[in-house]
């Protein structure tokens, strides 16, 4: 039998799907799951042994940490844009804040705190007195606790990326809604519970600090560059013995961060000493004549201190480093640059998730999850065995049912497919949507097959085309039907129903636009007995 292009491109755009989605479950490049993310062995990894789909939680364990935002919020405000900078220092100087710990948006007309000791300690009604004091009158019912919608996308976003980062295959971090609170969830197949709340347990604030005596004698601390300064990072490297992470500041940075340099005494020639000591405290050290030393800190603690090296002063002085703003912060240990640069890539956290207190977590052996697997192979066989079992009682032809079971086969496979080469991790809830498309799949196809064979004689293609068409019309209403009423769990952040609504609307499409057609075609050439 001869299947030409042109006549039997629907089967050939089945077999091409086909093909595609064996190169994404099996080839070494073709989806994430196979490959070992930095710092992960065998039993970490959250794959498969033998191709590249990526299980989930629930089938090859990990940790799960819920946790609230911590936060106060106060909307409606009528702010003006060159006010934002003023009502910030106000409630800092309120209650006591740092700079990274309040924020206020003139667009949304918000103003938000995220300090823990500020919100764990401090009354809504003194939060409205202090933005009071700042030129907004605002009534104690006014503050609600949380977080703008802006600040959780910040959340997820950054906890997204500092999992890619870290190479953690499978973990997610995603917003769930409940009534009058918004949480986020993580997950990470195979990492411990530890792992987990080493990366997100803090925010992440990296700065870079200047200390230098003022023409007092005394010592001086000086904030220079925040994340939003560094145009670049590279990776942590190890060269001659030292550990480092290059930076490359934006223009503006650069020439503010070269003038602040010049004006503190950081160009002269030589370079600069440093004696910082970081087992001592910022004051302490203010009082041992430490030396001009640039300081990063993360989350305000610093973490790395060191002088200046006499080819960047000289490129300071000269004005050359205002013209290519880059330098090294070197680190005690490669783990420590590790650890930086991911925090200066993904950036920091607006705010904290408060995991101590409000905050659930749940770890689930890989073990365990192990045997979930093949429960879950013997729930899958379990529905084709019964829908093939049906199909064979209605038709008892092979050459309809035959083909319908092996569509529905390449519809799956095609899914699992789509699987792999979007590294989705997949769960339980995924299962259940794999199972939900394959009854689904073989109702449309029985819908087919009933409107072509149970009406008469199929004598010519124009009889077979008509009967096909008028099937096609009654399953793709109800797939679109489907995808309307799935859409809104795919949307919306309600945990395991998403992945249910994602993998059965993603399997619906496949099914109207490839698989559907394809076996109208075979179901053509069977009947009709085409072969040309």
């Amino acid at each position: 039998m001869k299947l030409h292009i042109k006549k039997h491109w629907r089967i050939w755009l089945l077999v091409g799907f086909l093909l595609v989605s064996t190169v994404a479950v099996f080839a070494p490049l073709g989806g994430s799951g196979g490959i070992l993310g930095p710092g992960e062995d065998a039993d970490q990894a959250s794959g498969s042994q033998y191709t590249n789909l990526q299980f989930g939680l629930e089938l090859s364990g990990g940790t799960q940490v819920r946790a609230p935002f911590v936060g106060m919020t106060v909307s409606g405000l009528e702010i003006e844009p060159n006010d934002e900078r003023a009502i910030e220092s106000t409630l800092q100087d309120e209650l006591g804040l740092s700079a990274s710990d309040v924020r206020a948006d003139a667009e949304s007309g918000t103003v938000e705190v995220f300090d823990d000791d500020v919100v764990g300690n401090t009354t809504q009604a003194e939060f409205a007195d202090a933005l009071s004091a700042a030129g907004y009158p605002t009534e104690e019912g006014d503050v609600r606790m949380g977080v703008t919608s802006d600040t959780r996308e910040n959340a997820e976003d950054v906890l997204n990326e500092r999992l890619t980062e870290r190479g953690l295959g499978g973990g997610t971090a995603t917003q769930v809604s409940a009534p009058g609170q918004q949480f986020m969830v993580v997950e990470v197949p195979g990492a411990n519970r530890t792992e987990v709340i080493d990366l997100i347990g803090d925010r992440g604030q990296v700065e870079i600090w200047a200390m230098y005596p003022d023409e007092n004698g005394t010592y001086e601390t000086e904030s220079l560059l925040d994340q939003g300064d560094i145009a670049e990072v590279g990776g942590a490297q190890q060269e001659r013995g030292d550990t480092f992470v290059p930076i490359q500041l934006s223009d503006e940075a650069g020439a503010r961060f070269g003038e602040a340099m010049r004006a503190n005494g950081f160009d002269q020639q030589g370079g600069t000493r440093c004696r910082y000591d970081l087992n001592a405290s910022l004051e302490a050290n203010a009082e041992n004549d430490p030396g001009r030393c640039l300081l990063t800190t993360l989350d305000g603690e610093v973490v790395f201190a060191a002088g200046i090296a006499p080819s960047l002063s000289s490129s300071f002085g000269s004005g050359a480093f205002d013209e290519d703003p880059s330098y090294r912060t070197t680190t005690t240990s490669f783990e420590e640059a590790r650890e930086l640069e991911i925090n200066m890539r993904a950036g920091a956290l607006r705010t904290n998730l408060d995991i101590d207190n409000r905050g659930t977590t749940f770890f689930l052996l890989p073990s365990l999850a192990e045997r979930f697997k093949p429960l879950s192979l013997v729930t899958g066989g379990a529905a084709v065995l019964a829908v093939s079992l049906m199909v064979f009682l209605r038709y008892r032809r092979k050459e309809i049912a035959a083909p319908m079971l092996l569509t529905a086969g390449a519809e799956v496979y095609i899914l699992l497919g789509f699987a792999a080469a979007v590294s989705l991790p997949l769960d339980l809830s995924h299962i259940a949507g794999f199972i939900a498309v394959i009854g689904t799949g073989v109702d449309d196809l029985v819908i087919i097959a009933d409107e072509i064979m149970q009406q008469g004689d199929v004598s010519t293609s124009r009889v077979f085309e008509s009967r096909f068409r008028k099937a096609f019309w009654v399953i793709g209403a109800a797939a679109a039907t489907t995808i309307v009423a799935m859409s809104p769990l795919a949307v919306l952040s309600l945990g395991d129903l998403q992945g249910f609504a994602i993998v059965t609307i993603v399997g619906v499409l496949i099914g109207v636009l490839i698989t559907r057609p394809a076996y109208g075609d075979i179901l053509r050439i069977l009947v009709l007995g085409e072969d040309d």
